[in-house]
């Protein structure tokens, strides 16, 4: 298996920092799991659009989905596309809102949303709690502490495991879905110190607890804010677990299991 960070800016996009967005790769299948603000144009840096197997959303704040309109323009214009998009609908997993959500970012106006159709080039799967088959992964959707409807994912092959929290605060369902996990791809959006509502991120040092108690392989830290200070992050995060500890960097690439 291996992750390409194509964003990793929380909350808002940083200088040359896409927001959230990540490619998954494993038997020649591709996932994106996120597409917030740039990162389409980071994915065409790594790969052809068109080669991607399925999306797959934790949730629909704009960080972490806004370039998916952009998408859409691709895969329904494009003059010469390497297949035909409306006969091969790319698999689309997110929140029950999505299409909805989708086709009002899209849409200018009431008049363009009534003709709008976003089925012509996507299938959209609404999420649960549950474990889905997508390509060669096993998909495990956990809900987790957010505002809105949110899901961290266990994503795993025969011979490698990925845990992403997406957006969440502490709850008791991360450390039982990230145990024993090859890589911990965790948010940590801000300072241990800062005063949060307990419902919207971790910290770095709740992200270094989790992988300890989770006993995870690797801890990538992710979703860092551009007002937050990265090392203090890292340290904190390392304070509390004495794994190998790394903050996640736009366009790294990250070998897992045997893949």
């Amino acid at each position: 298996m291996l992750l390409t960070i194509l964003g990793c800016s929380g909350s808002v996009p940083g200088p040359d920092a896409p927001s959230s967005g990540y490619l998954v790769e494993a038997d020649g299948f591709c996932l994106a799991v996120d597409f917030g603000s740039g990162v389409l144009a980071a994915l065409q840096a790594h790969r052809d659009p068109f080669e991607l197997g399925a999306l797959l959303f934790s949730h629909l704040h704009p960080d972490h989905c806004s370039d998916f309109p952009g998408l859409f323009v691709l895969r329904r214009y494009h003059p010469n596309p390497p297949y035909d998009p409306t006969g091969r609908k790319l698999p689309v997993h997110a929140p029950g809102e999505a299409p909805d959500r989708f086709a009002r970012a899209y849409a200018e106006s009431a008049e363009e949303l009534a003709r709008v159709d976003l089925a012509e080039v996507f299938q959209f799967h609404a999420l649960a709690e549950r474990t889905t088959r997508i390509g060669p992964f096993e998909v495990t959707a956990a809900r987790v502490a957010h505002p809105c409807e949110a899901y961290a994912f266990r994503i795993a092959t025969g011979t490698a495991s990925l845990v992403y929290t997406g957006d969440t605060g502490p709850c008791d369902v991360l450390p039982e879905l990230a145990c024993g996990v090859d890589l911990l791809l965790s948010e940590a959006t801000w300072q241990h110190a800062d005063e949060r509502p307990p419902d919207l991120h971790l910290s770095g040092r709740q992200a270094g607890q989790l992988a300890r108690q989770a006993g995870v392989g690797k801890l990538l830290l992710t979703h860092i804010a551009p007002w937050t200070d990265p090392h203090v992050v890292l340290a904190e995060a390392r304070e509390e677990f004495d794994g190998p500890v790394e903050l996640a960097r736009r366009g790294g690439n990250y070998p897992i299991g045997a893949d």
